[in-house]
């Protein structure tokens, strides 16, 4: 098959790396346009991008693909580089960017439609961010769904579906490596059966829908008042981004890794350094003790406690600040 494929972050890249080592041809490459990263703020290209380019595939990176949007111009040359792609199917995956009417109905016209590689076992999570909002739900699993695109969000009827337990230590680091490595293969294998036509679309069930709503940095804020465990689940979820934190006196440190310790709760305001050692530096929290194991200073490394403790003189009463 003759494919168009749009995305932008790892996740995608994961998927176009799969789908060129398969038998079907990438005609045209989307993705977002390139973005200030880092700290010197240069534009970066994505690694969507990045593979294309290294690849000589064909690529555009449109503002916008709304004919009556800021961008128009943008949108009639990506509507025109689309149309004389000639494609059987689109794959989308973390684009970036919303379906307009006319794609779905260019691509619905000349074979198997959009196809999205989402990250949750549909209609769990539907939205931005379902790896990060499994995790921090405590989810004990999820999964890719390969769903037919419509004009909703995330709405579309299921075409293929596999799930993967999520381990009690996975961050949304390591569970986002293994979806982005099941939807590659997914993608390929769901194009596989449609070529034979054996894709059954199933729709999604109305119960059961819950909204995966984007990750803004200020939820990363430790909140000592939570229980352990609720702050132990959100240092795995915005591990790596946005990185949890705590503000200790004046500075703000990273919190990479944690565990709920199964003891009773001390005599302590939430927030208390109740021990630091080697094992950790444990923390009261609301009714049991956080034990953080992995931490990093404002410019810093990341390390371990008993490295952190070396460089850092933390004591038994200092108290990390709580949210309001």
């Amino acid at each position: 098959m003759r494919i168009i494929f749009a995305g932008t972050p790892e996740f995608a890249r994961v998927a176009l790396e799969r789908l060129h080592h398969s038998d079907h041809t990438i005609a045209l490459t989307l993705t977002q346009p390139d973005r200030p990263a880092g700290r010197g703020m240069k534009l970066q290209a994505s690694p969507v991008k990045q593979f294309a380019l290294d690849h000589g595939m064909a690529l555009i990176q449109p503002r916008s693909l709304r004919l009556d949007g800021k961008y128009p111009a943008d949108a009639q040359a990506a509507r025109t580089a689309i149309e004389h792609a000639q494609a059987d199917a689109m794959v989308v995956a973390a684009y970036g960017l919303i379906l307009p009417q006319w794609l779905l109905d260019t691509m619905s016209g000349v074979g198997l439609g959009c196809l999205n590689i989402h990250a949750s076992l549909l209609p769990r999570w539907r939205g931005a961010a379902p790896i990060h909002r499994a995790i921090e739900a405590g989810d004990t699993e999820t999964g890719v769904t390969i769903m037919q695109m419509d004009a909703e969000l995330d709405t579309g009827d299921m075409l293929m579906m596999h799930t993967v337990p999520i381990t009690p230590t996975d961050t949304t680091g390591s569970l986002h490596d293994r979806l982005a490595d099941l939807g590659g293969k997914l993608i390929v294998l769901a194009l596989e059966v449609a070529a034979q036509g054996r894709l059954k679309p199933i729709r999604q069930p109305e119960e059961g829908i819950s909204y995966a709503s984007k990750v803004e940095k200020h939820e990363a804020v430790v909140n000592w008042h939570e229980d352990a465990t609720t702050i132990c689940r959100r240092i795995r979820a915005f591990n790596p981004f946005p990185g949890a934190s705590a503000t200790l006196g004046n500075e703000v440190i990273k919190v990479w890794a944690a565990r709920a310790v199964d003891a009773a709760h001390p005599m302590a305001l939430p927030g208390t350094v109740l021990s630091a050692e080697p094992a950790g530096i444990a923390v009261a929290a609301r009714d049991s003790v956080v034990l953080l194991t992995e931490l990093q200073r404002a410019g810093g490394k990341r390390l371990g406690a008993s490295d952190f403790l070396r460089g850092f003189a933390l004591h038994p009463s200092m108290r990390f600040d709580t949210p309001a």
